[in-house]
Order: C-alpha cells, then sequence, then structure tokens
C-alpha cells in the first residue's frame, strides 16, 4: 500500500464530508470556515495522490475496496457536535503527524512542512469549538459528549503502522504519537468539562480495516455521489 494513497484518501474523503455542510451549518461563519477545511485538504488530497498517479481517476474511478483512508474520516457528518468530535480526533492526529513528518526528512517532508501550518487552524478550530459545545448549555454538553463516544472506537487506527510511511526512515514513532495525541485530546475534553471515553479503541474487527480497504456502510453511499458526475460524463471537459 501506498503510504501516499492513504493519507491522500484520508484528507479526500474527509474533504468531501465537511464540503456537505455546505449551506447547511448552523451559522454562516461556519458555513465558510469548514469550506475552508475543506479545500486544504483537498489541496493536500491532489498532492499526495498526484505522487500515485492521475489524481482524478483516483478520486473518481476506483471502488470501494481500493480506497485506504482511515475508517474515521468517512463517518457521517451527524450533527454538528459529532463532526466536531471527528475533527477533534483526526485534526490532532494530523497535526502531530505532519509535525515529525516535516522535520524526518523522508519523501513527505516537504509536503508536511507546508501543510502543518494550515493542518494546526483546522486544529485550533475543533478544539475551541469542543470547549465552546462541552462547556455551553446543557443540550450542546449532551451531544458533544454523545459523538466523542461515538466515534471514539475509530481513533485507534490512526496509531496502526503505515506501510512506506513508517519503515521509510521518517523515525515516525507510532507508540510516542500515540501518546502525545492522547494527552492532547484528553486536555481538551477536560477542559470542556466532557469525559474522554474509556471504551475499546478500534477494537479487532475494525483495528486497520480501512487501510485494507474495509469500509463501514456509510462509505459506499458517500462515493457514490462523490463520483456520480465524474461517472456520468466520461472524458468530458469543463
Amino acid at each position: 500500500m501506498s503510504a501516499a494513497l492513504a493519507l491522500g484518501d484520508d484528507a479526500l474523503v474527509l474533504s468531501h464530508r465537511l464540503g456537505e455542510w455546505a449551506g447547511h451549518a448552523p451559522v454562516l461563519e461556519e458555513d465558510v470556515a469548514l469550506a475552508n477545511i475543506a479545500l486544504d485538504l483537498l489541496g493536500q488530497a491532489r498532492v499526495l495522490l498526484s505522487l500515485v498517479g492521475d489524481e482524478d481517476e483516483l478520486a473518481y474511478l476506483r471502488e470501494e475496496r481500493a480506497f485506504r483512508n482511515l475508517q474515521l474520516v468517512e463517518q457521517p457528518n451527524g450533527d454538528f457536535a459529532h463532526t466536531i468530535a471527528r475533527q477533534l480526533y483526526f485534526s490532532v492526529y494530523q497535526h502531530l503527524l505532519y509535525e515529525r513528518l516535516a522535520v524526518g526528512g523522508g519523501e513527505f517532508a516537504d509536503l508536511a512542512a507546508k501543510a502543518v501550518k494550515e493542518v494546526a487552524y483546522h486544529r485550533d478550530h475543533a478544539e475551541q469549538w469542543v470547549l465552546r459545545l462541552g462547556d455551553g448549555t446543557a443540550e450542546s454538553h449532551q451531544r458533544m459528549q454523545a459523538g466523542l463516544e461515538a466515534l471514539w472506537r475509530f481513533t485507534g487506527e490512526m496509531f496502526q503502522p503505515v506501510e512506506g510511511l513508517d519503515d521509510t526512515g521518517s523515525g515516525l514513532d507510532r507508540q510516542e504519537l500515540e501518546r502525545t495525541w492522547l494527552a492532547a485530546v484528553t486536555g481538551t475534553v477536560e477542559r470542556a468539562t466532557l469525559t474522554l471515553p474509556t471504551g475499546p479503541r478500534a477494537g479487532a474487527w475494525a483495528a486497520g480495516a480501512g487501510r485494507q480497504g474495509l469500509h463501514t456502510e456509510p462509505f459506499g453511499r458517500m462515493l457514490a455521489e462523490m463520483q456520480h458526475l465524474h461517472r456520468s460524463h466520461p472524458g468530458a471537459s469543463w
């Protein structure tokens, strides 16, 4: 499995999920913010997928089993708190990962060095919303807690080794990355007067499944929507 494909698919799929909020976010400012985050991720995806092959073909003509994204990023948006929980888990992971890749000297160092600043904004955006929702009204607190709990089981997959990334001299320490991620997420959650779930994280049924091309049911529906226009008009130019 190409590491560029795995990281590119993460960014592509999450970009599409966030794009689904366009016109539906709770306030206009968030409509713009989520769209900008989606565009940042799409830019990362284009660079990463172009390292593998034709970016359009990879995005629009692959079948479901050929995608190597984390199961976390393909989960439906749910309510706004659910989306923010997904953003917290993933953006903290991606920020820490890119920080390490930027100084690791591997093939992703240049990309990571350029992207780490925008990913830092994604992380700050998610953390600030967790604080606002968790320490807000009784309903926003309950919804934020529910989002954290619903997505917790998908977080373990982020720390599974990725062929071509962990074995190319990048110096990436997955155990250290996981410890740092857990400490950062715990700190944000506790400041928000919330409780981090304590159940299994990506149990045996799910660990590494997305990276192996095994996806959850909502992904197939999302992929059909994402690929529909391109497949309906093959070879069209705009």
